[in-house]
């Protein structure tokens, strides 16, 4: 997350037979005898909701990915008057009815009892991908003013295949906000080789990938130390070396590969 802690999002858990044993769930094995079933877990819970919030947002409001927002696009008329507006929406209505053709889903807010400058703020706080905005001047030069949430940013496109453009903005805005959050992770993964250097690393937040020797009593000095525990054994290789062989950095006992650390809510 964006303060260097690390956020347990999806879990598995081997149960055992705990569970089955409490609430009586059997099954007949090959002998044709009763056993209690083995069970797992596999958790994905509203804690995701809390990750797409804290990975991503910041005190202006949600950052939503175009994948998961429920309005991707919202399209907000700046008008005078009712007639003014009749103009405005019957320019914009064939652009909202191919954007939705196009799958992609769209509000048109022409509230009078709001002010643009309102609507603006409202839906970026929101975090909607991506904000339209027509008046009189866009209107006579057939163009429209398009926003993006994730970079804040502003510019003026012709009206005329405004749909496909907008497709294509709302996939690269789903592959920068990805790949923003995939450097900032990668930027904030340290390696240290001593028990003093991590000790000094994990206040300072993010990731420390180390070497362990395997035991849980080692794990749970360190985690009585210095608050961190093990995060994950690394499938990916982070930084070279991290897979190799090495010694623990508080028993120097060996070490079969580096495993992530880090401080956790």
């Amino acid at each position: 997350m964006q303060d260097g802690k690390a956020l347990q999002s999806g879990t598995s858990h081997f149960l055992g037979q705990n569970f089955a044993k409490a609430f009586g769930a059997q099954f007949q094995n090959r002998n044709g005898e009763l056993e209690y079933v083995w069970a797992t877990s596999w958790g994905v819970s509203t804690r995701l909701l809390g990750a797409l919030i804290m990975a991503r947002s910041a005190d202006n409001g949600l950052v939503l990915p175009p994948n998961l927002a429920p309005i991707q696009v919202v399209i907000v008329p700046i008008f005078k008057g009712e007639d003014q507006l009749k103009q405005i929406s019957d320019k914009l209505a064939p652009v909202i009815a191919e954007l939705k053709k196009l799958g992609i889903s769209v509000k048109y807010d022409d509230a009078d009892t709001k002010k643009p400058g309102w609507k603006f703020a409202e839906y970026e706080l929101k975090g909607v991908p991506v904000r339209l905005a027509m008046g009189a001047r866009d209107m006579e030069n057939g163009t429209i003013e398009v926003a993006r949430r994730d970079t804040l940013t502003k510019e003026t496109k012709n009206l005329d295949g405004i749909a496909s453009y907008i497709k294509d903005l709302l996939e690269e805005i789903q592959k920068n906000i990805f790949q923003k959050a995939l450097d900032y992770r990668k930027q904030n993964i340290k390696t240290v080789d001593t028990y003093e250097e991590f000790k000094q690393e994990i206040e300072k937040g993010g990731f420390i990938l180390a070497h362990w020797d395997g035991t849980a009593e080692t794990e749970a000095k360190i985690k009585e130390e210095t608050k961190a525990t093990i995060r994950c054994v690394p499938f990916d290789s982070y930084v070279a070396g991290d897979k190799e062989p090495g010694k623990c950095m508080v028993t120097g006992k060996p070490s079969k590969c580096r495993v992530l650390f880090a401080r956790a809510y």
